[in-house]
This record gives structure tokens, sequence and C-alpha cells, in this order.
């Protein structure tokens, strides 16, 4: 059963500002091997994130350190999700968390559909 959807949009050129303004982001938002990634990627993980909150419904015991972009040998995109924020889908009974992130005219985006047992919320 669906529980939560997110949708995120990010302007890249503004993303890369942004970062160029404030390097520090890279490390408060991005695990070691997401920074290795060009900008037009990191943008696409950022709105992730974003769109992971928003399917979660809010960011009450998330943290972005928490939650890293990975992908599986077919190229699909899926969330590494560690400390409190995996702590806070377990409490709330989330059993799957799909990914879907593209980019293309300059916007990257993310979608997100977080499903639990029928019962769960």
């Amino acid at each position: 059963m669906i529980v939560g959807i997110g949708v995120d949009l990010v302007d890249i050129a503004r993303f890369e500002r942004s970062i160029a303004r404030t390097p520090r982001l890279l490390s408060r938002l991005f695990s070691p091997d997401e920074r290795m990634l060009k900008p037009r990627s990191l943008a696409a993980r950022y709105a992730a994130k974003e769109a992971l909150i928003k399917a979660l419904g809010g960011s009450d015991g998330v943290h972005w350190s928490e939650i890293e972009i990975a992908s599986e040998a077919s190229g699909r995109p899926l969330f590494r999700l560690s400390g409190s924020t995996a702590a806070v889908l377990t409490e709330r009974g989330i059993t799957a968390v799909h990914l879907s992130m593209s980019h293309d005219a300059g916007i990257a985006m993310a979608y997100v559909v977080a499903e639990a047992e029928k019962g769960a919320s």
C-alpha cells in the first residue's frame, strides 16, 4: 500500500552556484561516493533526498548524512539509509521505497514512492 509520494525539482545551474558559494554543503549533503559525481547527478540526488522527506511527510528524525543514493548493477537508483533515518522508516512500517531520477534541460528531478504493508502508517 502506498503511504507516501514525494517529488522534487532542482535547477542545476542554481544548485551549482550554491555549491560554489558554500562548498561545505557537499560534505553536509552527500556521502564521499556521491561527492565524486558530476553536478547534474548531485542535483538529482539532492532532489531525491528532498522527495524522500516529502514522501515521509516531514524531516523529523531524518538526517541528510544518513541518506545515500546508490545504483544497482543495472543502473537503477536506490536509497541506502542508516541511523535514525532508517529507524524512521522502520517505525512507520515502510517496507519499500521506490526512486526515479532524471535530469534534462537544466533541471534535475526525483520521484519517490514509499510503501508499507496494508494497515501500517
